[in-house]
């Protein structure tokens, strides 16, 4: 069975994002083995570009401890790459018919990723033009998760 990470920095908080990610966690039950890891986010009075730095990096190092090295790893970042959910299916698809059986998606912080998650990252994708919060976003990427396996699968799904 396939094997997905979702990494992210901070949790959910809110009921509502709570039910729905675990509605799609149900859902993919049946295509993957779907583990989430949250990471503490990094906190500070005094922010400024070096501050920043170190907690991108203390976020970075943590995030990168949890990732494997045969893992596809896919960034999700304001700088990414767009594609739409056919040619994300597709991504899938062809990793794993090349030979992938575990992915990780990461999610940063609100103030980004560290250059050394950034470097590590197969793929970086962008959701949108606009600017998700971290929660947000973790629905958002486990829906279209969900929806590339039905893609794959030829099975219906709505649109």
């Amino acid at each position: 069975m396939i094997k997905i990470k979702l990494l992210t920095i901070g949790n959910l908080k809110e009921k509502y994002l709570t039910a729905m990610q675990e509605e799609y966690l149900k859902r993919l039950s049946n295509y993957a083995k779907v583990t989430i890891i949250e990471e503490k986010e990094e906190k500070s009075n005094d922010i400024n570009e070096s501050i920043i730095n170190q907690i991108l990096n203390k976020e970075g190092d943590r995030l990168l401890g949890k990732i494997d090295d045969n893992d596809y790893v896919v960034l999700l970042d304001l700088h990414g790459k767009q594609i739409d959910s056919l040619d994300f299916a597709k991504l899938i698809d062809n990793k794993m018919t090349n030979g992938y059986s575990s992915f990780a998606f990461v999610i940063g912080g609100s103030y980004g990723v560290s250059d050394s998650l950034r470097k590590r990252a197969n793929t970086k994708l962008s959701l949108s033009l606009m600017t998700f919060t971290h929660q947000f976003t973790r629905i958002i990427i486990l829906e279209q998760i969900y929806r590339a396996f039905k893609i794959n699968n030829n099975e219906v799904y709505h649109k």
